[in-house]
């Protein structure tokens, strides 16, 4: 094939499964309100199973149902004959999914999940198939081709299947209230888990370490607080600690320009007046993204009481690996 052909018969299967979604998307009705509201009664674990891409497809589902507040598990239809089905009990609902509904190791452990689980759930292409036949609750997904040139390799009926089943693990969790607090418990390690978890006091800067001058502080104390502290900054405070101001590179530079003698300054003379703040509960991708905003890199600190208890730095927080 040449170079444009590959291309455009690439694109020709992103738009197939597109489509696909689409049709989906239109499809859904009251079985699926009736499909998600059973699944909202369970009370034990929710149990994905099927074979080949569709057993692939029930992995992902698991997952994403596990880590949005529904838990699950897969369980394979092959193994199930070999005793795994034991791992199903009363409380848990099954979804199988085989899109011919004629997939036999599916077939044979349907009468036993019908003993073991508390319902099942059909999840197939095809209402007349043995599967819609033997469930307790079916769902029929649109018929559609495959984008595979051969109408044989599972794409377009995988991609759909797939998109049902965030669609049923992302509606259970917005009836269920999952909440930040709860995605970030279930999600401790990565980019993810210190989004979620990683805290402005976590990263902060505290006592000595804080650039502090009192407004009436002469420059050359300014600047030598600046140059130790290393942070490109100074908070200018009054006599009670209260935060009045901030000094920062730039506004030295400012000065510098606008005075013959920035040496004859105070700090109030040169600082700026309305520092930004961040509550050091908020969490660090907060700070983050009001850096972002305002183009600066750093942030005083305050706690419930509106203390100053520390500065952070653009540093402090990209250097703990987050990013927008």
């Amino acid at each position: 094939m040449e170079k444009q052909n590959i291309i455009n018969y690439g694109k020709h299967v992103i738009n197939e499964e597109k489509k696909t979604l689409e049709l989906l998307a239109n499809s859904l009705n009251n079985d699926f309100y009736e499909m998600v509201s059973i699944l909202n009664t369970c009370e034990g674990k929710i149990v994905l199973t099927g074979i080949g891409k569709s057993g692939l497809v029930c992995k992902k589902i698991v997952a994403t149902l596990s880590s949005t507040g529904s838990p699950s598990f897969f369980l394979h239809p092959a193994e199930a004959i070999h005793g795994d089905v034991g791992s199903v009990d009363k409380k848990d609902i099954v979804i199988a999914i085989s899109s011919s509904g004629e997939t036999e190791e599916l077939l044979t452990i349907i009468p036993t999940l019908k003993l073991l689980a508390k319902t099942i759930i059909g999840i197939t292409n095809r209402k007349d198939s043995n599967l819609a036949k033997h469930v307790d609750h079916i769902f029929i997904l649109p018929f559609v081709n495959e984008a595979c040139h051969l109408n044989l390799a599972p794409s377009c009926s995988s991609t759909a299947t797939l998109a049902l089943g965030d669609a049923i693990a992302l509606t259970l969790s917005k009836i269920r209230g999952f909440k930040y607090e709860d995605f970030a418990v279930l999600h401790p390690g990565g980019l993810i888990g210190k989004k979620l978890t990683l805290k402005i006091k976590d990263l902060m800067h505290t006592g000595n370490e804080i650039p502090h001058v009192k407004y009436y502080d002469s420059m050359d104390k300014v600047i030598l607080e600046m140059s130790s502290k290393r942070l490109g900054c100074t908070g200018v405070f009054n006599e009670n600690n209260g935060l009045l101001g901030i000094v920062t590179d730039g506004d030295l530079r400012r000065a510098i320009e606008k005075h013959k003698n920035i040496m004859l300054l105070k700090a109030e003379d040169v600082m700026g007046r309305e520092p930004k703040l961040i509550n050091e509960a908020e969490r660090a991708l907060n700070g983050l993204i009001i850096m972002e905003r305002y183009s600066i890199t750093n942030l005083f600190v305050k706690n419930d009481n509106h203390e100053i208890t520390g500065i952070i730095h653009l540093h402090d927080i990209l250097k703990s690996g987050l990013k927008i």
